[in-house]
């Protein structure tokens, strides 16, 4: 093993990390020993038993073609192929009602908004386990990279989806299945090398099942890049692994899943004055000295570590009967490291007469540490025309956040005076959460006859969220409250004929507010409220052998909404606000269509409009004297395009090749819920080409090599803003202040897969 410092302000951390061919090593060594115990002449009913052990673990959180939810599932193999991309979302940005917006060209921060609506309000859960975090309450996808490649299939909810712990679905639920144990062991090495030096590496290893029932699937992938912006330099890394035991009836798994990253920040983003000069300028961390020059910390980071282990047993207890339980504990520690010139240091705790000066250069860091405890269980009835499931989940949550200051150097003292101390100089600010977050459910699905199928999910969640201490404002956040939500689900299915489908549902969802808004409320005096939604889809679906095609139309209908309002904290989260009355309707229509053996066409479009109603803005004046309310009547809702749109051309010359035009289109859209010209972002289009080939190199190996070539046109385009609007009483209009989120020019990846 080797070693790497990563250096950070005037401190070093340590993280050990295996290189490449000691790697491949141990996981050849541990495919080579498992593979002598394999089991001899496997029959195809154990292969059949382990597959349906491993899908009861996320049984009840997936829908299968008798729910009535609006599902995508996206198999082993096409996770395999969509690998070439860096992050989960970019692999799943083809999907429909999908957008996919990046801070740093694809690597670094991304994320997804699914009919419009933003990450924190789409519930992830791995095996049945929520992902998202209890705060924030979204997915950092960088903090445990290659999600998609350690997963065994990907389902994507649109809706409200089927989730049954965690904050409630708003626009969505995905539900990621880690590794399934293969019959005979197995290994895929690969490499992948593209634009701004992104380097990304990995290999995925099993045991096979031996004769005795046990299985050991294991997953490791790095990644560099210097990023698409200045300063956006990134490095991560993740590690899966898998131990399972297995009998006729049962089966015990223990997961472990590290993930460590190491980026610059990007999420400040940039004027279009700055970006039309530099598309790769980021204004984070300069220092200008007396005479203008302009320098950088080189240290403007954020660092994030968190780990998972997971133990999950299921049971058949009879032909009617399935017992499933599983317990999480996660632990997560980071911190955000940033240079500040010119601040009054009394604004972060420190005596000005005890220093002998009042403005200062500083650098601070932002820490917090969090842990997460998890406990799920549930049972399942099946037998006849019924199948009933019941049970809860359960999570604890307790996190800390303080900040300190590490380095200050006066003003006036630019050639070098600097004040440094064994100790930060101020413990800046400091608080601590609680949170308590219990789901009870029940779900039921009934075949009234062999066409028509009836639906309920009954779940009821009770919160209790404390917060004690100071925020970095360093006022109080005295924040005590409770929250009880019922999210009931019903609907029906019914088969036309073996090729044809429809289906209804109705849901009602409730969700808290997250941890950014409640300080952002509690800090200005406001209140912040609980968001409701009810939601109703109507579905038609058709399946051929050379045809596919699903219509889908979908009502959702909010109160107190939160929406975007366009600004970001200093560490990078979307500001919330409640919106009382809004609406997102939409038609979304998905097909495919096998025009030979050479040549497949599929594509998806939706067709929305999502707007505010009588929305009333809160706005700062521009003297920042007082607040205005202003009365905008109908406005789009933030960041909800109306037009989303993707298609996908497939050319296969040969069995092992395959060649793929890919186009997506995004409508106009704006960075706030004004709804003015100020705070639009211009729609886009990209056009993007895929090519691969597989090589039999002979005794079961083979050998896979591919290229993607992003954004071929050459669109100078932008997926995401924040933009701050402020009341002028002069003029009676609004003053706006943004910052666009740049994407990249034509880029490239090239990747070889080995498997063997």
């Amino acid at each position: 093993m080797s070693t790497k410092q990563y250096t950070c302000g005037r401190y070093q951390t340590k993280a050990t990390r295996f290189n490449a061919k000691q790697l491949i090593a141990c996981c050849a060594l541990s495919v080579s020993l498992f593979g002598g115990m394999a089991a001899q002449g496997q029959t195809p009913q154990r292969d059949t038993t382990v597959r349906t052990l491993d899908e009861v673990i996320v049984r009840d959180v997936r829908a299968d073609n008798k729910t009535p939810l609006t599902t995508t599932t996206l198999d082993r193999r096409t996770l395999e192929e969509n690998k070439i991309a860096s992050a989960l979302p970019y692999m799943l940005e083809l999907e429909p009602s999908v957008v996919t917006t990046s801070e740093n060209g694809t690597v670094g921060v991304t994320s997804l908004r699914i009919r419009g609506v933003d990450a924190t309000r789409i519930n992830v859960n791995i095996n049945g386990i929520t992902l998202n975090d209890a705060e924030s309450q979204t997915v950092y996808w960088y903090n445990i990279p290659n999600l998609g490649g350690m997963s065994q299939s990907v389902q994507l909810q649109r809706g409200v989806g089927a989730s049954n712990g965690g904050s409630a679905a708003f626009g969505g639920a995905m539900n990621l299945q880690t590794l399934n144990t293969a019959a005979k062991p197995y290994a895929t090495a690969d490499l992948s090398w593209g634009s701004w030096n992104t380097r990304q590496y990995g290999i995925v290893a099993g045991s096979g099942l031996t004769k005795h029932g046990f299985s050991v699937d294991a997953a490791y992938n790095g990644l560099t890049s210097d990023g698409f912006v200045r300063g956006g330099q990134t490095d991560q890394q993740s590690l899966f692994v898998s131990g399972s035991r297995y009998t006729d009836r049962s089966v015990l798994k223990l997961i472990a899943i590290v993930g460590e990253q190491h980026s610059g920040i990007t999420w400040d983003g940039a004027s279009a004055e700055d970006l039309d000069k530099d598309p790769r300028y980021n204004g984070r961390g300069a220092i200008v000295d007396p005479y203008g020059n302009v320098t950088y910390y080189p240290f403007e980071t954020d660092n994030y570590k968190q780990q998972h282990l997971q133990l999950y047993y299921s049971r058949l207890l009879t032909d009617a009967w399935t017992l499933n339980a599983a317990l999480d504990y996660t632990h997560g520690y980071g911190y955000t490291e940033s240079y500040k010139q010119g601040k009054k240091i009394d604004k972060y705790g420190m005596d000005t007469t005890a220093f002998g000066f009042r403005v200062s250069d500083l650098i601070y860091r932002k820490c917090m540490e969090n842990n997460a405890y998890t406990a799920n269980l549930s049972a399942r009835y099946g037998e006849g025309p019924l199948t009933l499931t019941f049970g809860g989940s359960y999570l604890y949550y307790d996190g800390g956040h303080h900040g300190e200051i590490i380095w200050l150097q006066r003003e006036a003292d630019h050639n070098g005076t600097t004040l440094t101390a064994d100790k930060p100089f101020a413990n800046w600010y400091s608080n601590q959460a609680d949170k308590h977050d219990g789901t009870l459910f029940a779900k039921v699905n009934y075949d009234v006859n062999d066409r028509l199928n009836l639906y309920a999910d009954l779940p009821v969640r009770f919160i209790k969220y404390t917060i004690v201490g100071t925020d970095d404002d360093y006022g109080q956040i005295p924040f005590d409250t409770t929250y009880l939500f019922f999210n009931p689900k019903v609907g029906a299915n019914y088969l036309l004929n073996a090729e044809q489908r429809l289906y209804a549902v109705a849901g009602l969802a409730n969700r808290e507010p997250a941890r950014a808004d409640i300080k952002e409320a509690v800090g200005y005096g406001r209140q912040i409220h609980t968001e409701s939604m009810l939601d109703i889809e109507l579905g038609y679906q058709l399946q051929k052998a050379k045809l596919q095609f699903h219509a889908n139309a979908y009502a959702m209908l909010y109160h107190n909404q939160l929406t975007p309002n366009g600004l970001v904290t200093e560490s990078g989260y979307a500001l919330m606000e409640n919106v009382e009355k809004s609406y997102r309707i939409g038609l979304e229509l998905v097909g495919g269509y096998r025009l030979n053996k050479y040549f497949g066409l599929e594509g998806n479009l939706t067709l929305s409009t999502n707007k505010a109603v009588d929305y009333v803005a809160e706005l700062m004046l521009s003297d920042w004297s007082d607040m205005q309310t202003v009365n905008l009547k109908t406005t789009d809702l933030a960041l909800s395009p109306s037009v989303v749109g993707a298609a996908i051309l497939t050319y296969n010359p040969c069995q092992r090749a395959k060649l793929q035009l890919i186009g997506k289109y995004v409508g106009k859209q704006y960075a706030d819920n004004t709804g003015k010209d100020e705070a639009l972002l211009d729609p886009y289009f990209l056009l993007n080409l895929r090519a691969s080939y597989r090589f039999d190199m002979g005794r079961g190996n083979e050998l896979e090599c591919q290229l993607a070539v992003n954004n071929i046109l050459n669109h100078n385009y932008r997926t995401s803003a924040w933009c701050s609007a402020y009341y002028n009483p002069e003029t009676l209009g609004l003053t706006y202040e943004r910052a666009y989120f740049q994407q990249p020019g034509i880029n490239f990846t090239g990747r070889v897969i080995y498997k063997f």
